[in-house]
Protein backbone atom coordinates (compact mmCIF):
# COMPACT_ATOMS: atom_id res chain seq x y z
CA UNK A 1 0.00 0.00 0.00
CA UNK A 2 2.79 2.42 0.87
CA UNK A 3 4.64 1.69 -2.37
CA UNK A 4 1.45 2.29 -4.38
CA UNK A 5 0.92 5.58 -2.51
CA UNK A 6 4.49 6.59 -3.28
CA UNK A 7 3.98 5.90 -7.00
CA UNK A 8 0.77 7.93 -7.01
CA UNK A 9 2.53 10.81 -5.27
CA UNK A 10 5.35 10.77 -7.79
CA UNK A 11 2.85 10.76 -10.70
CA UNK A 12 1.04 13.74 -9.20
CA UNK A 13 4.32 15.64 -8.89
CA UNK A 14 5.30 14.86 -12.48
CA UNK A 15 1.86 15.94 -13.72
CA UNK A 16 2.64 19.51 -12.52
CA UNK A 17 6.41 19.49 -12.80
CA UNK A 18 7.00 23.27 -13.03
CA UNK A 19 4.62 23.98 -10.17
CA UNK A 20 6.27 21.27 -8.08
CA UNK A 21 9.74 22.71 -8.73
CA UNK A 22 8.66 26.21 -7.77
CA UNK A 23 7.05 24.76 -4.63
CA UNK A 24 10.25 23.08 -3.43
CA UNK A 25 12.44 26.04 -4.35
CA UNK A 26 12.07 27.46 -0.84
CA UNK A 27 13.19 24.14 0.66
CA UNK A 28 16.13 23.97 -1.76
CA UNK A 29 17.29 27.48 -0.86
CA UNK A 30 16.77 26.90 2.86
CA UNK A 31 18.67 23.60 3.01
CA UNK A 32 21.47 24.90 0.78
CA UNK A 33 21.82 28.10 2.83
CA UNK A 34 21.90 26.33 6.20
CA UNK A 35 24.45 23.72 5.12
CA UNK A 36 26.62 26.29 3.33
CA UNK A 37 26.66 28.69 6.29
CA UNK A 38 27.50 25.96 8.80
CA UNK A 39 30.16 24.40 6.54
CA UNK A 40 31.86 27.74 5.92
CA UNK A 41 31.66 28.51 9.64
CA UNK A 42 33.37 25.22 10.48
CA UNK A 43 36.02 25.93 7.85
CA UNK A 44 36.62 29.41 9.26
CA UNK A 45 36.95 27.99 12.79
CA UNK A 46 39.45 25.36 11.63
CA UNK A 47 41.38 28.00 9.67
CA UNK A 48 41.65 30.23 12.76
CA UNK A 49 42.80 27.32 14.90
CA UNK A 50 45.45 26.36 12.33
CA UNK A 51 46.67 29.93 12.02
CA UNK A 52 46.89 30.39 15.79
CA UNK A 53 48.72 27.06 16.01
CA UNK A 54 51.11 28.44 13.40
CA UNK A 55 52.19 31.10 15.90
CA UNK A 56 53.72 28.32 17.97
CA UNK A 57 52.82 25.25 19.97
CA UNK A 58 51.80 25.88 23.60
CA UNK A 59 52.99 29.45 23.19
CA UNK A 60 52.93 32.27 25.72
CA UNK A 61 53.65 35.81 24.54
CA UNK A 62 54.94 38.23 27.18
CA UNK A 63 54.67 41.90 26.28
CA UNK A 64 54.89 45.25 28.07
CA UNK A 65 51.49 46.33 29.37
CA UNK A 66 49.42 49.11 27.77
CA UNK A 67 47.32 51.99 29.04
CA UNK A 68 45.52 55.01 27.56
CA UNK A 69 47.84 57.95 27.12
CA UNK A 70 47.58 61.34 25.46
CA UNK A 71 43.79 61.61 25.36
CA UNK A 72 40.81 59.44 24.39
CA UNK A 73 41.42 56.75 21.84
CA UNK A 74 45.23 56.83 22.04
CA UNK A 75 47.30 54.01 23.45
CA UNK A 76 50.91 53.69 24.42
CA UNK A 77 53.34 51.40 26.21
CA UNK A 78 54.30 52.11 29.76
CA UNK A 79 56.99 50.54 31.88
CA UNK A 80 60.38 49.35 30.69
CA UNK A 81 60.86 46.98 27.78
CA UNK A 82 62.43 43.57 28.28
CA UNK A 83 66.06 42.50 28.04
CA UNK A 84 67.74 39.37 26.73
CA UNK A 85 68.55 38.46 30.33
CA UNK A 86 64.80 38.20 31.06
CA UNK A 87 64.49 35.45 28.46
CA UNK A 88 67.49 33.62 29.91
CA UNK A 89 66.01 33.86 33.42
CA UNK A 90 62.69 32.37 32.30
CA UNK A 91 64.46 29.54 30.46
CA UNK A 92 66.54 28.60 33.51
CA UNK A 93 64.19 29.32 36.42
CA UNK A 94 60.69 28.35 35.20
CA UNK A 95 59.74 24.69 34.93
CA UNK A 96 57.75 23.29 31.99
CA UNK A 97 59.39 25.61 29.46
CA UNK A 98 60.67 24.14 26.18
CA UNK A 99 62.19 27.24 24.58
CA UNK A 100 62.33 30.99 25.22
CA UNK A 101 63.17 33.62 22.62
CA UNK A 102 63.51 37.40 23.00
CA UNK A 103 62.05 39.25 20.02
CA UNK A 104 62.84 42.76 18.83
CA UNK A 105 61.39 43.95 15.55
CA UNK A 106 61.12 46.90 13.23
CA UNK A 107 59.83 47.60 9.74
CA UNK A 108 62.23 48.83 7.08
CA UNK A 109 63.12 48.50 3.43
CA UNK A 110 65.40 45.65 2.38
CA UNK A 111 67.28 45.67 -0.92
CA UNK A 112 68.77 42.98 -3.16
CA UNK A 113 69.38 42.57 -6.91
CA UNK A 114 68.32 46.14 -7.56
CA UNK A 115 64.90 45.47 -6.01
CA UNK A 116 63.57 46.85 -2.74
CA UNK A 117 60.81 45.58 -0.48
CA UNK A 118 59.32 46.86 2.78
CA UNK A 119 59.39 44.04 5.31
CA UNK A 120 59.40 43.17 9.01
CA UNK A 121 62.92 42.75 10.35
CA UNK A 122 63.10 40.62 13.50
CA UNK A 123 65.99 40.15 15.87
CA UNK A 124 66.15 36.99 17.99
CA UNK A 125 67.93 33.69 18.68
CA UNK A 126 67.58 30.26 17.10
CA UNK A 127 65.01 29.51 19.82
CA UNK A 128 62.68 31.86 17.91
CA UNK A 129 62.34 29.15 15.24
CA UNK A 130 61.31 26.58 17.86
CA UNK A 131 58.77 28.83 19.58
CA UNK A 132 57.07 29.63 16.26
CA UNK A 133 57.27 26.12 14.76
CA UNK A 134 59.40 27.43 11.88
CA UNK A 135 61.24 25.00 9.64
CA UNK A 136 64.16 25.69 7.31
CA UNK A 137 63.55 24.89 3.66
CA UNK A 138 67.16 25.55 2.75
CA UNK A 139 70.35 26.70 4.48
CA UNK A 140 71.12 26.71 8.19
CA UNK A 141 70.43 28.41 11.52
CA UNK A 142 72.71 30.99 13.11
CA UNK A 143 75.89 29.67 14.68
CA UNK A 144 76.74 30.40 18.32
CA UNK A 145 79.61 32.68 17.25
CA UNK A 146 77.29 34.66 14.93
CA UNK A 147 74.76 35.16 17.71
CA UNK A 148 77.41 36.16 20.23
CA UNK A 149 79.21 38.58 17.90
CA UNK A 150 76.14 40.03 16.19
CA UNK A 151 77.30 38.92 12.74
CA UNK A 152 75.80 40.27 9.51
CA UNK A 153 73.79 37.16 8.60
CA UNK A 154 70.06 36.63 8.16
CA UNK A 155 67.26 34.20 7.41
CA UNK A 156 64.43 35.24 5.08
CA UNK A 157 60.79 34.26 4.57
CA UNK A 158 59.19 33.09 1.35
CA UNK A 159 57.65 36.47 0.49
CA UNK A 160 60.97 38.28 0.76
CA UNK A 161 62.64 35.58 -1.35
CA UNK A 162 59.99 35.86 -4.07
CA UNK A 163 60.05 39.65 -4.19
CA UNK A 164 63.82 40.09 -4.13
CA UNK A 165 65.30 36.94 -5.67
CA UNK A 166 62.58 35.70 -8.03
CA UNK A 167 63.04 32.01 -8.78
CA UNK A 168 66.32 31.73 -6.80
CA UNK A 169 66.43 30.70 -3.13
CA UNK A 170 68.60 33.67 -2.12
CA UNK A 171 70.73 31.51 0.19
CA UNK A 172 74.36 32.62 0.00
CA UNK A 173 73.46 35.96 -1.60
CA UNK A 174 73.66 39.46 -0.14
CA UNK A 175 70.76 41.41 1.35
CA UNK A 176 70.94 45.05 2.47
CA UNK A 177 68.97 46.09 5.55
CA UNK A 178 69.17 49.87 5.71
CA UNK A 179 72.92 50.59 5.56
CA UNK A 180 73.98 47.07 6.59
CA UNK A 181 74.73 44.34 4.09
CA UNK A 182 74.22 40.80 5.37
CA UNK A 183 74.49 37.27 3.97
CA UNK A 184 71.36 35.16 3.60
CA UNK A 185 72.22 31.86 5.32
CA UNK A 186 68.75 30.27 5.42
CA UNK A 187 65.30 30.22 3.82
CA UNK A 188 62.24 29.54 5.98
CA UNK A 189 59.36 27.28 5.01
CA UNK A 190 56.23 29.17 4.01
CA UNK A 191 53.42 29.62 6.56
CA UNK A 192 51.05 31.84 4.60
CA UNK A 193 48.51 34.18 6.10
CA UNK A 194 48.40 34.64 9.86
CA UNK A 195 45.41 34.68 12.20
CA UNK A 196 45.10 38.46 11.93
CA UNK A 197 45.43 38.67 8.17
CA UNK A 198 49.19 39.37 8.18
CA UNK A 199 51.69 37.71 5.85
CA UNK A 200 53.82 35.52 8.11
CA UNK A 201 56.39 34.94 5.35
CA UNK A 202 57.18 38.63 4.93
CA UNK A 203 60.14 38.75 7.34
CA UNK A 204 63.89 38.93 7.69
CA UNK A 205 65.39 37.31 10.82
CA UNK A 206 68.67 38.67 12.21
CA UNK A 207 70.64 37.78 15.34
CA UNK A 208 69.21 40.06 18.02
CA UNK A 209 72.54 41.75 18.72
CA UNK A 210 72.88 42.54 15.01
CA UNK A 211 69.47 44.19 14.93
CA UNK A 212 70.10 46.18 18.09
CA UNK A 213 73.58 47.42 17.19
CA UNK A 214 73.31 47.96 13.44
CA UNK A 215 69.63 48.57 12.66
CA UNK A 216 67.60 49.98 15.58
CA UNK A 217 70.42 51.38 17.71
CA UNK A 218 68.81 50.36 21.01
CA UNK A 219 68.61 47.27 23.23
CA UNK A 220 64.83 47.13 23.60
CA UNK A 221 63.13 43.72 23.45
CA UNK A 222 59.42 44.09 22.70
CA UNK A 223 58.30 40.48 23.23
CA UNK A 224 59.35 37.33 25.04
CA UNK A 225 58.12 34.16 23.32
CA UNK A 226 57.78 31.19 25.67
CA UNK A 227 57.06 27.74 24.25
CA UNK A 228 55.86 25.29 26.90
CA UNK A 229 56.51 21.57 27.04
CA UNK A 230 53.66 19.23 26.14
CA UNK A 231 51.48 18.58 29.17
CA UNK A 232 52.57 21.74 30.99
CA UNK A 233 49.94 23.72 32.85
CA UNK A 234 49.70 27.14 31.12
CA UNK A 235 48.26 28.78 34.25
CA UNK A 236 51.13 27.54 36.41
CA UNK A 237 53.79 28.55 33.89
CA UNK A 238 52.15 31.94 33.38
CA UNK A 239 52.01 32.53 37.14
CA UNK A 240 55.68 31.59 37.47
CA UNK A 241 56.67 33.99 34.67
CA UNK A 242 54.59 36.77 36.24
CA UNK A 243 56.21 36.31 39.64
CA UNK A 244 59.70 36.17 38.15
CA UNK A 245 59.25 39.27 35.99
CA UNK A 246 57.69 41.27 38.84
CA UNK A 247 60.79 40.50 40.87
CA UNK A 248 63.18 41.37 38.03
CA UNK A 249 61.29 44.60 37.25
CA UNK A 250 61.29 45.52 40.97
CA UNK A 251 57.55 45.93 41.33
CA UNK A 252 56.22 46.43 44.85
CA UNK A 253 53.46 44.23 46.23
CA UNK A 254 50.72 46.76 45.52
CA UNK A 255 51.97 47.74 42.05
CA UNK A 256 50.14 46.65 38.92
CA UNK A 257 51.98 44.52 36.39
CA UNK A 258 53.60 46.61 33.67
CA UNK A 259 53.57 43.59 31.34
CA UNK A 260 51.04 40.97 30.29
CA UNK A 261 51.24 37.27 29.53
CA UNK A 262 49.05 36.10 26.63
CA UNK A 263 48.22 32.42 26.11
CA UNK A 264 47.68 31.85 22.37
CA UNK A 265 45.48 28.83 23.12
CA UNK A 266 43.07 31.09 24.99
CA UNK A 267 43.15 33.46 22.03
CA UNK A 268 42.34 30.59 19.67
CA UNK A 269 39.46 29.44 21.89
CA UNK A 270 38.06 32.99 22.03
CA UNK A 271 38.22 33.52 18.28
CA UNK A 272 36.82 30.04 17.60
CA UNK A 273 33.96 30.64 20.04
CA UNK A 274 33.11 33.93 18.32
CA UNK A 275 33.14 32.22 14.93
CA UNK A 276 30.86 29.44 16.19
CA UNK A 277 28.37 31.99 17.55
CA UNK A 278 28.31 33.82 14.22
CA UNK A 279 27.87 30.51 12.39
CA UNK A 280 24.92 29.60 14.60
CA UNK A 281 23.29 32.99 14.01
CA UNK A 282 23.77 32.79 10.25
CA UNK A 283 22.45 29.22 10.21
CA UNK A 284 19.38 30.29 12.19
CA UNK A 285 18.69 33.12 9.75
CA UNK A 286 19.10 30.76 6.80
CA UNK A 287 16.73 28.26 8.45
CA UNK A 288 13.91 30.80 8.07
CA UNK A 289 13.93 29.90 4.35
CA UNK A 290 12.90 26.37 5.35
CA UNK A 291 9.81 27.70 7.10
CA UNK A 292 8.97 29.81 4.04
CA UNK A 293 9.39 26.70 1.89
CA UNK A 294 7.11 24.76 4.23
CA UNK A 295 4.40 27.39 3.90
CA UNK A 296 4.76 27.11 0.12
CA UNK A 297 4.24 23.35 0.33
CA UNK A 298 1.13 23.79 2.48
CA UNK A 299 -0.26 26.31 0.03
CA UNK A 300 0.28 24.15 -3.04
CA UNK A 301 -1.11 21.05 -1.30
CA UNK A 302 -4.30 22.97 -0.40
CA UNK A 303 -4.60 23.96 -4.06
CA UNK A 304 -4.04 20.33 -5.05
CA UNK A 305 -6.80 19.15 -2.70
CA UNK A 306 -9.20 21.66 -4.25
CA UNK A 307 -8.27 20.62 -7.79
CA UNK A 308 -8.66 16.90 -7.03
CA UNK A 309 -11.82 17.04 -4.94
CA UNK A 310 -13.80 14.82 -7.35
CA UNK A 311 -10.92 12.33 -7.50
CA UNK A 312 -10.85 12.18 -3.70
CA UNK A 313 -14.64 11.76 -3.57
CA UNK A 314 -14.45 8.90 -6.04
CA UNK A 315 -11.73 7.14 -4.02
CA UNK A 316 -13.75 7.49 -0.84
CA UNK A 317 -16.94 6.33 -2.59
CA UNK A 318 -15.40 3.07 -3.80
CA UNK A 319 -14.05 2.16 -0.38
CA UNK A 320 -10.81 4.06 0.25
CA UNK A 321 -10.26 4.71 3.95
CA UNK A 322 -9.65 8.17 5.37
CA UNK A 323 -6.20 7.17 6.56
CA UNK A 324 -5.30 6.00 3.01
CA UNK A 325 -6.28 9.37 1.53
CA UNK A 326 -4.42 11.11 4.37
CA UNK A 327 -1.35 8.99 3.67
CA UNK A 328 -1.47 9.74 -0.07
CA UNK A 329 -1.39 13.51 0.33
CA UNK A 330 1.03 13.38 3.24
CA UNK A 331 3.43 11.28 1.16
CA UNK A 332 3.18 13.83 -1.68
CA UNK A 333 4.18 16.62 0.71
CA UNK A 334 7.08 14.60 2.16
CA UNK A 335 8.31 13.59 -1.32
CA UNK A 336 8.28 17.25 -2.40
CA UNK A 337 10.18 18.44 0.67
CA UNK A 338 12.64 15.51 0.60
CA UNK A 339 13.36 16.14 -3.07
CA UNK A 340 14.03 19.77 -2.21
CA UNK A 341 16.32 18.62 0.59
CA UNK A 342 18.38 16.40 -1.74
CA UNK A 343 18.74 19.15 -4.35
CA UNK A 344 19.66 21.61 -1.58
CA UNK A 345 22.34 19.26 -0.25
CA UNK A 346 23.92 18.90 -3.69
CA UNK A 347 23.78 22.67 -4.25
CA UNK A 348 25.29 23.31 -0.80
CA UNK A 349 28.20 20.95 -1.48
CA UNK A 350 29.07 22.80 -4.69
CA UNK A 351 28.61 26.24 -3.11
CA UNK A 352 30.60 25.37 0.03
CA UNK A 353 33.51 23.89 -1.91
CA UNK A 354 33.62 26.83 -4.31
CA UNK A 355 33.39 29.51 -1.61
CA UNK A 356 35.96 27.74 0.57
CA UNK A 357 38.39 27.76 -2.35
CA UNK A 358 37.74 31.43 -3.11
CA UNK A 359 38.06 32.42 0.57
CA UNK A 360 41.19 30.27 1.00
CA UNK A 361 39.85 28.23 3.91
CA UNK A 362 39.57 24.45 4.39
CA UNK A 363 36.42 22.70 3.15
CA UNK A 364 35.02 20.67 6.05
CA UNK A 365 32.33 18.16 5.05
CA UNK A 366 29.87 17.69 7.91
CA UNK A 367 27.81 14.49 7.52
CA UNK A 368 25.82 15.31 10.66
CA UNK A 369 24.61 18.74 9.48
CA UNK A 370 23.77 17.34 6.02
CA UNK A 371 21.75 14.51 7.55
CA UNK A 372 20.07 16.90 9.99
CA UNK A 373 19.14 19.33 7.21
CA UNK A 374 17.62 16.50 5.15
CA UNK A 375 15.64 15.12 8.09
CA UNK A 376 14.46 18.63 8.91
CA UNK A 377 13.32 19.20 5.33
CA UNK A 378 11.35 15.92 5.41
CA UNK A 379 9.90 16.97 8.76
CA UNK A 380 8.79 20.25 7.14
CA UNK A 381 6.82 18.14 4.64
CA UNK A 382 5.09 16.23 7.44
CA UNK A 383 4.40 19.39 9.47
CA UNK A 384 3.01 21.54 6.67
CA UNK A 385 1.52 18.68 4.66
CA UNK A 386 -0.60 17.25 7.46
CA UNK A 387 -3.32 19.93 7.43
CA UNK A 388 -4.03 19.70 3.65
CA UNK A 389 -3.90 15.87 3.84
CA UNK A 390 -6.29 15.84 6.81
CA UNK A 391 -8.63 18.17 4.97
CA UNK A 392 -8.64 15.87 1.94
CA UNK A 393 -9.28 12.78 4.08
CA UNK A 394 -12.29 14.38 5.78
CA UNK A 395 -14.12 15.36 2.61
CA UNK A 396 -17.69 14.11 2.33
CA UNK A 397 -17.79 11.69 -0.64
CA UNK A 398 -21.18 12.90 -1.87
CA UNK A 399 -20.24 16.59 -1.68
CA UNK A 400 -16.87 15.82 -3.27
CA UNK A 401 -18.50 14.06 -6.24
CA UNK A 402 -20.78 17.02 -6.78
CA UNK A 403 -17.82 19.43 -6.82
CA UNK A 404 -17.36 21.25 -10.11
Amino acid sequence: MFFTTLVLAWRSIRRNLLRSFLTVLGIVIGVAAVITMVTLGQGATLSIQNQIAGLGSNLLQVRPGQRLMGGPGSTGFYGPSFREADAEAIATQIGGVRAVAPEARTSTTVVANGRNWSSSVIGSHNAWLATGNWQLREGREFSADELRAGAAVCLIGETVRRELYGSRSGVGEALRVRQMSCEVVGLLESKGQGAFGNDQDDLVLLPIKTLQRRVTGNTRVQTLLVSMQDGSDPARVSAGITELLRERRKLAEGDDNNFNVLDTKQLADTLSGTTRIMTTLLGAVAAVSLLVGGIGIMNIMLVSVTERTREIGLRLAIGALEREVLLQFLVEAVVLSSLGGLIGMALAALASFGLASVMDMPYVFQPAINALAFVFSAGIGVLFGYFPARRAARLDPIEALRHE
